[in-house]
């Protein structure tokens, strides 16, 4: 085992769209893959056994807690961790990169921020604070773990040295446009929790400060925690619309930027304020707990 062995994880539900294009793009540079699904019906296990990954299964519940079992059950030992989507992809530029770069690290770096370029309809978009969406997407083995919230999870790292790569993966889904809308309605849901759980308190906290995060995230995250989060409800949507579409120029993205931008930065938004709204409604009127309410009526997976 090299000091550039790499591990991807993948989780899946009926990716075939999408899955082989995501594995073959890792060919040379990731010793193993490894699937984790969450019971496909399509021919997600087809696709990722004749490409070579390995594929495990295990029942869905979130993000954050699948990846993290994932991080505890599957006996990874290569020296790094890549986090993937199905529906990403590597450049040929990223993967040349992460092979010069990785052999050369010290062992006191334990993580490495990754742009990923985002494509709607086929087209970049390069506007509104969109690109590139920056994060930690390779990590140490043993030095990180997710964060286990209900949307927006961030990989918490131990403490030591970050660097950032220059090259991106790519982000570009192609469902068509009515599938992603009613993927939206499962986020929302959850980031509805998660507002709610921070208001209220009414699931367990597991979020931790992230000495790895560099000034920027832990910027956007005080923001969000301190500005938007306690802004009142649906005014602070159309704000953010207007700071994001007309201030940081999303205009210029063209029509494509238009749904994109409308419908991620707005209607998304307005979903989640019009969750919070009836949640607290209905708890008000009928004296049932919130959490019960999520769980029960949103059929929120806890």
């Amino acid at each position: 085992m090299t000091t550039t062995s790499i591990t991807a994880i993948i989780l899946t539900f009926n990716e075939a769209k999408h899955l082989r294009r995501c594995i073959e793009s890792l060919a040379g540079v990731v010793e193993r893959v490894i699937v984790v699904d969450s019971y496909s019906t399509d021919a997600t296990h087809e696709i990722a056994k004749s490409l070579g990954a390995e594929l495990v299964q295990n029942p869905w519940v979130n993000y954050a807690s699948q990846f993290q079992w994932a991080l505890d059950n599957c006996a990874i030992r290569t020296d790094w961790i890549l986090r993937i989507d199905a529906d990403e992809y590597a450049t040929p530029a990223f993967r040349q990169e992460a092979m010069a770069i990785l052999p050369s690290l010290s062992q006191d770096t334990v993580g490495i921020f990754i742009n990923v370029e985002v494509y709607f309809i086929d087209r970049i978009i390069k506007y509104g604070g969109h690109y590139p969406i920056r994060g930690i997407r390779m990590w140490r083995k043993g030095m990180g773990r997710l964060e286990q919230k209900f949307m927006d999870e961030k990989i918490v790292l131990e403490p030591g040295a970050t660097i950032s790569f220059q090259h991106s993966l790519v982000d570009h889904n192609l469902n068509q446009l009515v599938w992603w809308t009613g993927k939206q309605n499962g986020y929302a849901l959850r980031e509805a929790a998660d507002l709610l759980n921070q208001e209220l308190g009414i699931f367990e906290e597991k979020t931790v400060f992230d000495p790895g995060a560099d000034a920027t995230t832990r910027r956007k995250k005080y923001l969000k925690n301190n500005l938007y989060n306690r802004a009142p409800l649906f005014l602070r949507v159309f704000l953010y619309f207007f700071y994001r579409y007309f201030v940081r120029l999303g205009f210029l993205d063209g029509k494509t930027g238009l749904l994109w931008h409308f419908l991620q930065g707005f209607w998304v938004r307005l979903l989640v304020d019009g969750i919070i709204y009836q949640v607290k409604h209905t708890a008000k009127t009928t004296g049932r707990p919130i959490k019960a309410i999520l769980v029960e009526d949103y059929q929120l997976k806890i």
